[in-house]
């Protein structure tokens, strides 16, 4: 089965943040050292009112001008001790959470991109690549902001707003109790307006990962664009996913709007009823300037945690569709996977042995059109076989099998005489060097691209795989030689010097099983014929299989093997298949006719 594309699981089945708690897990230290300093601060501002209080009812209200004098001075120095106290408190809280958010945000990310990098084709059929990169940037950034500063500024103004709350209970309990009769009507209303916040943010990423996506896909093929003068229409195109991303994120801008409106309106109310009842009960002499000062700060204090935990939901709420999309992601499960018990895959000194038995595979894009259709096959060690045949025929999808992007719905392959399927899967793409017909070139310099077929070469080894590949000569031109950045996807060089950095990556390798996938189509004749010399000697000691479409370049090949519409119509070398006239012979005849 394909896996499931992410938008197809509801938005209400997950808890997005609570899944968040594996990243969090492994900082179980500071995350207690970054709550014990958010406890301090909260407690330093809930000090602040009682020092207030000692303030006006023993410092203003002394009857001695001498005794009020000092007294002033001892609460302005108590004042500031819990000033001072509410900075370092605050600043060791901020350090500690900033941390924990770009700690969380990167470990996240790479997990995330590990396991995207681990994923089949099959994957990227259903997802997009721009879709990908949404959730690695934009929905990662929506989670830090949570970790590292609304989640930390949540919890401190709960701390501050219950504490407040309790003392204002204590203080004024007949008066309170009003209050909170008030406020649990506010409570309902908050919760279905949370609800749909969180529908519009999931919507609203989603919008955005559809305009990342085209921005994607078009920057990637540029060229082509410009050569068929569709840079209007393609601006176009981004601006109406850019303007649906803007609609959906203005509903959710009012829909959050209207929640802390509603919040903050109706809490700020309510508080103002406690603190009109203890302005009456000061003018009645039930309480003294003191305490109604203390109500104050503590009322000031409880709206504004109020205010604040509305904003912090409403990022919350954003944050849960981003960690929602991420996780999707992460509980995706490539269909490819390692057996838990793999059987090891024996030297191949001479070359990889290969075997095909009624193979067959369709592809989960297109489950109705057979890709091979009981295709049987048996490659010696140390052979060269060439696969032939008309665009589509299925030659491509055999590589894949081999390499295990893709595993058979019928019949068995097997590499020196174990399963695909039932090797290691990291063991088994070890022993195999692909050369594919679009050359890749990573945004680095000529070296390290050539090294990417072996991490650990040395430079002289990267030499003489350039060399024998033809591309010493070249890459020496180059502005910095071996260490000049060859541009993203390679675009400072031609089809042909691309297609040789890959034959030399594939050389450096020195894999018993070669894979080679039109491996000089871009070449002209005279490179191509130096780039052939190259790959017969890579070819020593290992087995080929070569996919070409000019026969010329596969007459020497120990096995010929035509395949159409999935299946092995003819096999045989060269002179074997001309004489019996099959497809074969006509294909050939077409081409030498053409040259």
């Amino acid at each position: 089965m394909p896996p499931a594309s992410p938008r197809q699981t509801k938005a209400s089945s997950v808890r997005p943040l609570r899944a968040l708690l594996p990243f969090l897990r492994p900082y179980r230290g500071r995350i207690a050292l970054a709550g014990l300093f958010l406890l301090m601060a909260a407690l330093s501002t809930l000090v602040l009112p009682v020092a207030l209080k000692s303030l006006i009812d023993q410092g203003l209200v002394a009857a001695e001008p001498g005794a009020r004098v000092m007294a002033l001075r001892e609460h302005f120095l108590a004042l500031f001790g819990v000033g001072a106290a509410l900075g370092i408190f605050s600043a060791a809280r901020f350090y500690m959470v900033t941390w924990l958010g770009e700690r969380v945000t990167a470990d996240l990310r790479n997990a995330v991109y590990r396991h995207v990098v681990r994923q089949s084709p099959e994957f990227f059929e259903t997802t997009q690549t721009g879709e990908v990169l949404s959730r690695l940037t934009t929905d990662t950034t929506l989670v830090q902001t949570v970790v590292g500063s609304s989640l930390s500024m949540g919890l401190r103004n709960t701390v501050m707003g219950i504490g407040a709350l309790v003392m204002l209970v204590v203080t004024n309990p007949v008066v309170m109790a009003q209050v909170l009769g008030i406020l649990v009507l506010v409570v309902l209303p908050a919760l279905w307006f949370g609800r749909s916040v969180r529908k519009l943010s999931r919507a609203s990423q989603d919008r955005v990962a559809d305009s990342s996506a085209i921005a994607a896909e078009v920057l990637n093929a540029v060229p082509v664009v410009q050569s068929y003068t569709q840079e209007v229409r393609e601006a176009e195109r981004f601006d109406a996913a850019t303007e649906r991303a803007f609609a959906t994120a203005e509903r959710r801008t009012r829909m959050r709007s209207a929640l802390v409106a509603f919040i903050i309106t109706a809490t700020f109310g309510a508080l103002l009823w406690g603190l009109y009842q203890g302005t009456q009960a000061v003018v009645r002499g039930d309480i003294t300037a003191g305490h109604l000062g203390q109500t104050v700060v503590y009322v000031i204090l409880l709206v504004s945690s109020v205010a604040v935990l509305a904003e912090v939901y409403g990022d919350l709420l954003r944050a849960a569709g981003a960690s929602e999309r991420l996780i999707e992601l992460l509980a995706t499960r490539s269909t490819i996977q390692s057996p838990a018990a793999p059987r090891p895959l024996a030297a191949a000194p001479g070359g990889s042995s290969v075997r095909l038995e009624g193979v067959a595979f369709r592809y989960p894009s297109r489950p109705l059109t057979p890709a091979l259709d009981g295709v049987s096959l048996a490659v010696e060690p140390g052979q060269t076989v060439a696969l032939v045949g008309r665009s589509g025929a299925g030659k491509s999808t055999l590589f894949q099998l081999l390499l295990r992007f893709y595993d058979a719905q019928a019949g068995r392959i097997e590499i020196d005489g174990v399963a695909v399927t039932e090797a290691d899967l990291g063991a088994l793409r070890e022993r195999i060097a692909l050369v594919p017909q679009d050359s890749v070139i990573f945004s680095t310099s000529a070296m390290e691209n050539i090294r990417y077929g072996r991490p650990g070469a040395s430079d002289e080894d990267v030499v003489a795989a350039a060399q024998a590949a033809q591309a010493d000569g070249f890459i020496r031109a180059l502005p910095e030689g071996y260490a000049s950045f060859l541009g993203e996807r390679g675009v400072r060089l031609s089809g042909g010097q691309r297609q040789r950095i890959a034959v030399a990556r594939a050389i450096l390798k020195n894999a018993p099983l070669l894979l080679l996938d039109e491996a000089t189509s871009a070449l002209d004749a005279e490179s191509e014929q130096l780039v052939q010399a190259a790959l017969a000697s890579a070819m020593a000691n290992r087995t080929t299989l070569v996919i070409a479409h000019r026969l010329s370049t596969v007459q020497s090949a120990d096995c010929i093997v035509v395949l159409d519409h999935g299946r092995v119509v003819e096999t045989g070398r060269h002179a074997e298949l001309m004489a019996a006239g099959g497809l074969y012979a006509r294909l050939a005849a077409r081409q030498f006719d053409d040259e």
